[in-house]
């Protein structure tokens, strides 16, 4: 007579509908014990990796013969620890890109149509339309002191055009510029019924009031994304989070590349994440940076934009200037930002990183905004 009890198979084979390889460290976490033996595994467990070892160390080696954790456990567990966030509320995924392409997957089928501003990060844009959608845009809020995506055109296409989804960066990117908490509110609750906000915060970090304990909540019908790529320094390793209701989640899971995350990639963010301390220095001393950056180019008349990133950006007088300022820096060997998006085009963007702040390292963009030319 067959048992009821679920014996090791049944945690091997039936993982649930969510993934249907969960792996060899969420299997253990279900069992309860080790698994000492891995007669089952495809990975090359026995593969020497000589070169691996010289170049690299035995340590680097001990990561790469695995997939990784696909509930990245222990990054979640340290998010919590750090900053109060709810573990069911938690994803971690390849970084913020692959967290706005896997909301896209779920929330907005080829042919619906997304929402966004024309000019604000554009790989968005680039994943909707990839995936079939049809992408929206709307023109930012621009007066002679304030350039921000406009909240009120946000919510108006939405409804005009049945949307899905709509796509904030708060803090923008390219503008710095930040939606306080009451106005992201007043656009999640003026949205359609059936249209996610996607909530793009790499740069949250920064803000000021990033330690407020309201921003660790999953609000309904929003999906936010963070990343370790700027704050802590973890770009060429790709990690990020999303931040949503359980349901919401459960269903992203259905979707997701099941290892995207790496062992290292995880492993790493582990040991950032425990050294906090040496992440809120390199915050403070990024926005000392930002604020020396603004001071000098607003002393020399320039139209310098409020952020709350770890960037500045700066309006010149159009497009054209723009273009040729940009370029003139990149043939001395000086690599800034400018929107792609004509809508944008008259903005730069400057990373407040030291070498920015080396007397004559931006003499070109100075000269442009004395000169105009």
């Amino acid at each position: 007579m067959a048992s009821d009890t679920p014996t090791f198979a049944d945690h091997l084979y039936s993982p649930g509908p969510d993934n249907p390889f969960p792996g060899i460290w969420v299997l253990k976490r279900r069992i309860g014990k080790e698994i000492p033996h891995r007669l089952g595994s495809n990975e090359g467990l026995d593969m020497p990796h000589r070169a691996l070892r010289e170049h690299f160390g035995d340590a680097m080696v001990e990561h790469v013969y695995c997939y990784g954790d696909s509930e990245a456990l222990g990054v979640r567990e340290r998010l919590v620890r750090l900053h109060g966030f709810d573990l069911d509320t938690l994803l971690v995924d390849a970084g913020c890109d692959s967290l706005l392409a896997l909301v896209l997957r779920a929330t907005a089928p080829a042919g619906t149509s997304v929402v966004s501003s024309a000019g604000t990060y554009p790989t968005f844009g680039y994943f909707a339309k990839g995936q079939g959608c049809r992408l929206i845009e709307v023109h930012y809020e621009e007066t002679s002191d304030h350039l921000a995506p406009d909240i009120d055109a946000l919510i108006d296409a939405a409804h005009r055009h049945h949307a899905r989804l709509v796509y904030l960066a708060n803090p923008d990117n390219p503008t710095g510029f930040v939606h306080d908490e009451a106005t992201v509110a007043r656009l999640r609750d003026a949205l359609p019924d059936d249209c996610w906000l996607l909530l793009d915060e790499a740069y949250h970090d920064f803000r000021d009031d990033a330690a407020k304990p309201s921003f660790t909540r999953a609000l309904p019908g929003v999906i936010r994304c963070r990343t370790l790529s700027k704050a802590h320094g973890l770009a060429g390793l790709r990690v990020g989070y999303a931040i949503a209701e359980p349901d919401t989640l459960a269903m992203l899971m259905k979707v997701r590349i099941h290892y995207a995350v790496s062992t290292l990639s995880l492993a790493a963010a582990e040991v950032v994440l425990d050294h906090q301390d040496e992440t809120d220095a390199h915050i403070q001393a990024v926005l000392e940076r930002r604020a020396r950056l603004a001071e000098h180019f607003k002393a020399l008349g320039a139209d310098v934009l409020e952020s709350g990133t770890n960037f500045i950006g700066i309006r010149l007088a159009d497009a054209e200037l723009a273009k040729r300022v940009n370029a003139d820096l990149l043939d001395e060997g000086k690599l800034i930002a400018r929107p792609a998006h004509p809508a944008l085009g008259h903005v730069l963007r400057i990373t407040a990183v030291a070498d920015a702040l080396e007397p004559g390292r931006l003499a070109r963009l100075e000269q442009a905004v004395r000169e105009g030319v």
